[in-house]
């Protein structure tokens, strides 16, 4: 079961407009010990019931009504300027960076960003929900290459090497260097020395904060965008 750090399980807001996916979310939450406890498919409905209910972690698509653009993704940013606290995973059919930048803003903990077709990999799903819930980030590790694709040719990224870009981008989807090492088929030990040439070429001091990696990845995106 995930609980909170009172000891409760995880409480989570859904929404979504369709009605199938939403249920089959809700029931991949509820399965796994969470207690959903607000779904809706309007992000104006979300929004005021979010407030009211005061989850860990609300999960919403970026699409619905009542305009149906990017409500949901509004009300996600809007919920994140109100309730810094709570946690915030989007649920995107669309690959679309910006979109992540927008919602990051300035404090990238407790934010999440992940393909639809993830929700299939119920184990990864759920590792992204409570990573969020806990105050982590979760970045979609497609998104995340796309991302950092467009700053290697030039910017803070273009010392890295193509290796290096892939390392940085399993890093940014929250992976461990097992993890890393695991996606990437090479050694724990090749791992670390890519770590330490990443954070060596893009000056990043050590610190002590546990979202070192992915403050590291959205700190220099956002530097790329200015520099653009």
């Amino acid at each position: 079961m995930k609980t909170n750090d009172a000891g409760r399980p995880l409480r989570v807001a859904i929404g979504e407009d369709d009605v199938l996916l939403r249920e089959g979310v809700a029931r991949i939450l509820t399965g796994a010990g969470l207690d959903v406890v607000a779904q809706s498919g309007d992000a104006d409905d979300l929004l005021q019931r979010t407030l009211a209910y005061r989850p860990d972690v609300v999960v919403a698509d970026v699409r619905m009504p009542p305009r149906r653009e990017d409500d949901g993704l509004r009300a996600a940013m809007e919920l994140r300027r109100r309730s810094p606290q709570i946690g915030v995973l989007i649920l995107s059919q669309f690959c679309e960076p910006a979109y992540v930048m927008d919602l990051v803003g300035d404090r990238p903990e407790g934010v999440g960003y992940l393909l639809k077709e993830r929700v299939g990999d119920v184990a990864a799903f759920l590792d992204a929900v409570t990573r969020v819930a806990a105050g982590g980030s979760a970045l979609d590790p497609e998104v995340v290459v796309r991302m950092l694709g467009r700053r290697a040719r030039e910017g803070p990224l273009k010392p890295l090497t193509p290796r290096e870009l892939a390392v940085l981008a399993a890093m940014a989807e929250g992976m461990s260097n097992s993890g890393v090492a695991e996606s990437l088929l090479i050694s724990h030990a090749s791992v670390e020395k890519h770590v330490t040439s990443i954070f060596r070429k893009l000056r990043i001091a050590p610190t002590d904060g546990e979202h070192r990696r992915v403050q590291a990845v959205l700190t220099y995106l956002r530097a790329g965008d200015r520099g653009r």
